[in-house]
């Protein structure tokens, strides 16, 4: 082409690229506009959450952004309807049975993949829920309205060990699909975390809430992991979400559940049973504990509080701090004849040396009023009350 005709085409050309780029422009600004709300990028002072991209792709239809996932929208003076996963463990069930007191018995369903004793079953509703099946937690919300979910599907620290492959699923994946449930249907989600979030290079007395973490065992790993995901989506996406760090949680109508703190409840089983008890933890190994009516209290308190009290997601709470000689000591004022042997588990051992010997729950104190109830002694009392009436009808039996 000679450089004559080629000067005509452009300026042939020139009038329609000009107009092409005139009518193009405000389509690019669109686009950036989308791709800016969509990204929620900072630089361009959007606000509005962006759902994580499996809430979009869960079924063949795109869900709108603004979409209503209720078919009835829900206010803070309506009844909680309330999920609890891995209900049959060692708190599930006695949280149902506290969160019933307040929301009454229809409000609140258990839900676990093993079938329940009758008594459970006849208590209050309960459904099969796997956890690792994002499809039928998913059914579950919506078919039964939703608001609040606890969380306690979890594998514990020695339990754990021994199984790590099982562990990393249910702890780990399943809290994912949790998380991606609650923030697609703006639920209120807790879930507990524990003492064995903290690591041998923690501050171990007291161990404060902010500080290096580095657990060495499946379970704390997961606990940190579900903390930080359960912020993050917190800031992310606006899920309500809310944690406390358990001590050890000591409970009179419940089997010990794989735990290192175990120990602490199955010494009064034993006491009453058969009055001897063979402790795997040291004598001297101290750790943080809490009786469970203190610790479900705690959990409906951090649930109940208004959001602008909250200085943070994750809160330790505690109430008292022993060794299993002190509480063999307490023990022995009720049951002089409890016979008491060491037989030292050395995984178990390992893990509580890494654990806090004491929690600093002054930020739950001053936050949301946080104030436990039993001490050592009553602790002691409550139980063996407990057991001791539990085996009189036993034996009248």
């Amino acid at each position: 082409m000679n450089r004559d005709l080629k000067g005509r085409l452009n300026k042939a050309t020139s009038p329609c690229r000009k107009r092409c780029a005139t009518e193009t422009m405000p389509v690019v600004r669109v686009l950036r506009r989308v791709a800016c709300w969509m990204l929620q990028s900072p630089a361009c002072g959007c606000r509005a959450p962006v759902l994580p991209s499996r809430f979009l792709g869960t079924s063949p239809r795109q869900i709108p952004m603004d979409a209503n996932f209720h078919s009835t929208s829900f206010s803070e003076a309506d009844q909680q309807r309330v999920l609890i996963t891995g209900g049959l463990g060692q708190l599930g069930v006695g949280l149902a049975s506290f969160l019933r007191k307040r929301f009454g018995k229809d409000n609140v369903i258990l839900s676990d993949i093993r079938k329940p004793p009758e008594h459970v079953f006849l208590s209050g509703p309960f459904i099969y829920s796997d956890i690792l099946d994002y499809k039928n937690l998913r059914e579950i919300v919506v078919n039964n309205r939703i608001t609040w979910l606890f969380h306690y599907s979890a594998l514990l620290s020695a339990v754990g060990e021994a199984n790590v492959s099982l562990a990393r699923a249910v702890n780990i994946t399943g809290l994912h699909n949790v998380l991606d449930v609650a923030a697609e249907h703006g639920l209120r989600l807790f879930v507990p975390s524990t003492i064995g979030a903290f690591g041998p290079t923690s501050p171990r007395n007291p161990t404060p809430d902010l500080c290096i973490q580095r657990p060495r065992t499946i379970y704390g790993v997961s606990k940190v992991h579900a903390e930080l995901m359960g912020e993050y989506y917190y800031y992310r996406y606006g899920l309500d979400f809310r944690c406390l760090r358990y001590p050890g949680i000591i409970s009179a109508d419940s089997q010990p559940g794989g735990g290192t703190t175990d120990y602490a409840v199955q010494i009064f089983h034993e006491a009453v049973k058969n009055g001897r008890f063979e402790c795997n933890l040291k004598p001297d190994t101290r750790l943080p504990m809490m009786y469970i009516d203190d610790c479900l209290r705690a959990t409906l308190e951090v649930m109940e509080a208004p959001a602008e009290s909250l200085s943070m997601r994750t809160y330790n709470i505690s109430a008292m701090s022993f060794t299993p000689a002190e509480l063999a000591q307490e023990v022995l004022k009720h049951v002089p004849e409890l016979q008491v042997t060491y037989n030292v588990d050395p995984v178990r051992q390992a893990i509580a040396d890494s654990w806090p010997m004491n929690f600093d729950d002054s930020n739950a104190r001053k936050d949301w009023g946080w104030k436990h109830d039993f001490d050592l002694p009553e602790l002691v009392t409550t139980m063996l009350n407990f057991h001791g009436s539990e085996s009189r009808v036993a034996q009248a039996n």
